[in-house]
């Protein structure tokens, strides 16, 4: 599958297209085709390691982001924190939502929305998108 991978922090030319392993979904989680995401403010401020908050509390938030997401850049080298899709396939202890499910979705710190499929767990921030 492609994704958009962020293997640096820096501007937005460290993005690069790629073509990675499509993901698989555990027992509790489903697997989503994604159909549309965002260019969410948190994964900005992640990309480009730039909290915005003055001198002295970016150094301090800047060192706190690096232990939690990373040194030298993201953990998770797929971001995006938002996402519409549709239900591929439920690992075996899913019960809630069944493929072909239409659903909206935040990946919160797991990110992954900036690909063509992620796996969420079923007990996630996951809900079926009301009818038009």
């Amino acid at each position: 599958m492609k994704a958009i991978i962020c293997t640096k922090y820096g501007p937005p030319e460290v993005l690069q297209l790629k073509e990675v392993e499509k993901p698989k979904p555990k027992d509790n989680e489903v697997l989503i085709i994604i159909h549309a995401t965002t260019v969410h403010i948190g994964d900005t401020k992640i990309r480009s390691l730039n909290p915005g908050l003055g001198f002295v509390k970016d150094l301090l938030v800047k060192t706190i982001m690096r232990i939690i997401i990373g040194f030298t850049g993201p953990r998770r080298k797929i971001l995006g924190m938002e996402l519409a899709g549709e239900i591929e396939a439920t690992g075996k202890e899913v019960n809630l939502f069944k493929k072909g499910d239409q659903v909206f979705a935040a990946t919160e710190m797991r990110f992954g929305a900036y690909a063509e499929y992620t796996c969420l767990p079923e007990d996630g921030v996951l809900a079926i998108k009301p009818a038009i």
